[in-house]
């Protein structure tokens, strides 16, 4: 490659560099990204009508505002009762326009969460994670914008970015988001075992839920409030579901009693097959392993490596929340939201470190699209393309779910070497 061709491959990284290390860009694309959103969603906007999951939400907030009949305080509900605030205030302005300000709400929260994360900008060293956060925003953006991940998924970006220097109010963020989706508990389950804030992020996050819990009961809620703990006893074997791929494999070829079937209560796919019965009871069984055994190596690689407690946090975080995925009956593509905010926070923390975890999680993220919403009826007529490709999404968590966990056991099984030989150069350290 002669000089001439080196120099204006050097100048278009230059300028590239510049392009994604402006603030203009990073502001201007945010705004056109939510800007496609919109048009996008205008049609069903000026109808008054309403996509995915928000035609439920809304029927369950007329409910509420009109009928003054409470999900979750007069009835059971599938959702922690925290889930009424996203449900219910976009729809202070009536039916017509619940789509719009779910909108608004959600553009706001995502803008709170990139400024937050940047520091208005000035934090330079966050802007890969934003433009990172903006990619994944747009790739799951069926899910992104119409499930209640949309509010969750921001909150926890913002704890995370504070909980070193404002652990109490990182600790309220997590909590409130936790009983609007449980996932967020993994990220405040992390912190409590390897922060150096946990005796506070603990204390505030059990006073935030015993206030949150007595607001409930003072409405009435009685033994509802913690109905969305038994509310999903009852469901099969989840379509998408990690759990569910042998089953879903059984049912393309045909083998007797296996099946892909609609759950007419939950409005949901599932699979059935030869021995579903032993997974279907005992997948909440190895859910808690799972965690027992991750909380237990954090527990250890914290003692051997205290000043790590950063890095432990979001590794521990990312392991536990993956695990809630991976042996999980219950399989949605918005699930894929719980894992990108923790991601988020790695890269905002380490970028070299993060690089791999990012990538598979880009890829998931696309897997999951190409799925739901792209290729579900195929996958529902059980063509084996589109569960080849849900299935190497599924295989690519557990890759990320192994990751996490060997870099918990790398930062244990490292620390007493780099104790003892601080000068060393043969064990790589993370950049934080």
């Amino acid at each position: 490659m002669n000089s001439s061709a080196l120099a204006a491959r050097g100048s278009r990284r230059t300028t590239l560099r510049g392009v994604l290390g402006s603030r203009r860009s990073l502001i201007t694309t945010f705004i056109a990204l939510h800007a496609v959103f919109l048009i996008a969603l205008a049609p069903v906007m000026v109808a008054g009508a309403a996509l995915g999951d928000l035609p439920l939400y809304r029927h369950w907030a007329l409910e509420a505002l009109q009928g003054n009949s409470w999900a979750g305080i007069d009835r059971p509900w599938v959702y922690p009762i925290g889930a009424l605030v996203p449900v219910v205030l976009p729809a202070i302005l009536g039916a017509a326009p619940y789509q719009f300000v779910w909108f608004l709400l959600l553009t706001a929260a995502n803008g709170v969460s990139l400024w937050i994360l940047t520091d208005g900008g000035r934090r330079r060293s966050a802007y890969p994670a934003a433009w990172w956060w903006m990619a994944i925003l747009l790739i799951l953006s069926p899910v992104a914008l119409l499930r209640l991940e949309a509010f969750t998924s921001p909150l926890v970006i913002v704890a995370l970015v504070l909980i070193s220097a404002r652990p109490a109010l990182a600790s309220v963020l997590l909590t409130f988001a936790a009983w609007i989706k449980v996932w967020p508990a993994a990220v405040i389950l992390s912190a409590v075992i390897v922060s150096a804030r946990r005796r506070v992020v603990g204390i505030t996050a059990a006073v935030v839920s015993v206030g949150i819990v007595g607001a409930a009961l003072l409405a009435g809620s009685g033994s509802h409030v913690l109905s969305f703990l038994t509310e999903q006893d009852s469901r099969g074997l989840q379509l998408e579901s990690p759990l569910s791929t042998p089953w879903l494999w059984m049912a393309i070829q045909h083998v007797p009693g296996a099946e892909i079937y609609q759950n007419w209560a939950l409005e949901t796919r599932e699979v059935a097959g030869p021995g579903d019965t032993w997974m279907i009871e005992n997948a909440s069984v190895l859910m808690v392993i799972a965690v027992i055994v991750i909380a237990g190596l954090l527990i250890w690689a914290h003692a051997q490596a205290p000043t790590r407690s950063a890095h432990l946090l979001l590794v521990g975080a990312l392991a536990l929340t993956t695990a809630f995925v991976v042996f999980n009956k219950v399989g949605s593509p918005q699930y894929m939201l719980w894992l990108a905010p923790i991601v988020v926070g790695g890269l905002a923390n380490g970028w070299r470190t993060w690089r791999l975890p990012a990538t598979l999680m880009a890829i998931i993220a696309v897997a999951t699209t190409v799925v739901f919403p792209l290729f579900y009826m195929p996958l529902i007529a059980g063509d084996p393309a589109a569960a080849t490709v849900l299935g190497i999404r599924n295989l690519l968590l557990v890759v990320l779910l192994g990751w996490a966990v060997w870099e918990i056991v790398r930062v244990a099984v490292t620390a007493p070497a780099l104790a003892a030989h601080p000068t060393t150069r043969s064990i790589p350290l993370p950049v934080e």
